[in-house]
């Protein structure tokens, strides 16, 4: 079995139990403690005090909230090549410190996570529909279109993905094949929530939530549907009840969820830091989400070291990367309607965004599958006409060529005469000469052949670089008499492409 090796820094000690997660758990009931709302329906069992359970022992916390990249090798593969997203992820859970995931919407955007080095990432229904659709997140983007996005995503990165798995799709049918899709696309964690179909986004208005049996039967579905798939897929249970029944109906949920078996429990649009603290009193054991809604939600805006302390492990910031793209994109097409281009310090160059795209990379790889002799003529070209000769050269030349290497073939057109010495289209230019010199990169010459001017049908058979090349317009364009460097280039080969007319 291959490992995960996560990089993380340790700082200072805080006083707060170490969350584990529920498949590692192996400690008593916590003790009960009297409630922090006591006109709520809560029995006194229901809340337990984070000081009683630091005294369970003290944890190393990080402080050092830079994004962290996570080191993943060949152990972190299992046989076969396979990656393991979720047993990272879990790996991660069951870390000390607070982590910070932000939300993608696709495959750039989740390359751009990873390169800046944050240990793992979220996948944002929000903007997904925004970048997808161009729709709002009111339950338009379906099943299929959220996997297909999602799947692009988990291709692109290697660091674990969680989903957004809306509501499942459906009743608790859906939600087991909603979660075996989300395995199969590669992601390490879901997030399903008790909204009712159609379902809105946590922080605006019109959202209703399932009866607390059927929001707890999708959990058990997502959690059967895991097993099923033998997977260890990382399942966070997300209750929208808040606002859309009570606070005190969001903690019943959310302890509900912990005792069926969830990975991580996550209330959304909690309205202020108290309710963030008594959210964290609920099975402190079992991780705690956090949504950082930018721009203006519900939930109040901490830092890091804030939310850690307030009991937290994972942090979403869902709107970030759609947020700064849509104002970086509006800025530039009001540029462009001005008749600029986007300044220099607004965008990166164009050597910058091939390099983020992963083009160096690409042509680096490239060059293990090139092709190293010489190109040779296409059985159409023999067919057409051409005559195949071997020239003179010998070892003894200048350009250091062995004898073991193969003879250079040269193609020789037999120049074709129509009616009255007619050549057609080309005219005079039979009676120029094209040059035609290639030397590879190590100094050796590869080919040096001149052809009628005038026959530039096939060249390319000759020499593949050439392809694209409109010898004819350098031709039109040569003045008269002109003789001399036509064209000079290196190919992706590294090789010299040289042609001269003469």
């Amino acid at each position: 079995m291959q490992q995960l090796q996560l990089s993380f820094t340790v700082a200072t000690d805080c006083n707060v139990q170490r969350p584990l997660l529920p498949s590692t758990m192996t400690a008593a009931a916590p003790a009960a403690a009297k409630p922090l709302y006591p006109k709520n329906s809560i029995n006194s069992n229901f809340f337990t005090s984070r000081r009683r359970a630091a005294a369970a022992g003290p944890r190393r916390c990080s402080r050092g909230f830079t994004p962290i990249a996570c080191t993943i090798n060949n152990e972190s593969s299992a046989g076969g090549g396979e990656r393991e997203p979720a047993k990272a992820l879990r790996r991660l859970l069951d870390s000390s410190g607070l982590h910070q995931g932000p939300a993608c919407f696709d495959a750039l955007s989740a390359k751009l996570v990873q390169d800046a080095g944050f240990q793992f990432c979220f996948t944002s229904g929000f903007s997904i529909s925004a970048a997808r659709l161009g729709l709002p997140d009111v339950g338009l983007i379906s099943y299929g279109e959220m996997l297909d996005q999602g799947q692009k995503i988990t291709d692109a990165v290697s660091i674990p993905v969680i989903g957004d798995g809306d509501n499942g799709y459906g009743n608790a049918m859906n939600v087991k094949r909603t979660v075996k899709g989300y395995i199969k696309a590669g992601f390490a964690g879901i997030i399903l929530e008790d909204q009712v179909s159609p379902k809105a986004c946590g922080h605006t208005r019109g959202r209703k939530v399932t009866s607390i049996n059927e929001a707890v039967m999708r959990i058990k579905a997502a959690i059967d549907a895991r097993r099923e798939s033998g997977s260890d897929i990382v399942i966070v249970a997300r209750t929208d009840s808040r606002q859309a029944v009570s606070f005190e109906e969001s903690l019943r949920r959310s302890q509900a969820f912990a005792d069926a078996g969830a990975d991580v429990l996550f209330i959304d649009a909690l309205a202020s830091r108290d309710e963030m603290k008594a959210f964290c009193e609920i099975s402190p054991l079992v991780p705690k989400m956090a949504n950082m809604l930018e721009g203006g939600g519900k939930t109040p805006i901490l830092t890091p070291i804030e939310l850690e302390d307030m009991g937290y492990k994972i942090v979403a910031y869902p709107l970030s990367l759609i947020g700064v793209s849509i104002q970086a994109m509006q800025d530039a097409l009001k540029a462009i309607r001005r008749g600029h281009i986007p300044s220099p310090g607004s965008m990166p160059s164009f050597e910058e965004i091939k390099d983020t795209l992963g083009f160096n990379d690409y042509y680096e790889e490239e060059k293990r599958y090139a092709l190293t002799m010489a190109p040779q003529p296409s059985p159409e070209a023999v067919d057409s006409g051409y005559k195949l000769t071997q020239t003179g050269l010998d070892s003894s030349n200048k350009s250091g060529r062995s004898s073991q290497d193969p003879p250079i073939e040269v193609v020789v057109p037999e120049v074709y005469t129509g009616p009255e010495g007619s050549r057609g289209a080309f005219g005079n230019l039979w009676s120029r000469t094209l040059r035609i010199k290639i030397t590879g990169r190590d100094g050796i010459e590869k080919l040096d052949v001149k052809i009628p001017a005038g026959f530039l049908d096939g060249i390319t058979n000759i020499v593949p670089a050439l392809v694209g090349v409109n010898l004819k317009e350098l031709l039109d364009n040569a003045a008269d008499g002109m003789q001399g460097s036509l064209l000079d280039f290196n190919d992706n080969l590294g090789d010299r492409i040289q042609v001269f007319l003469e």
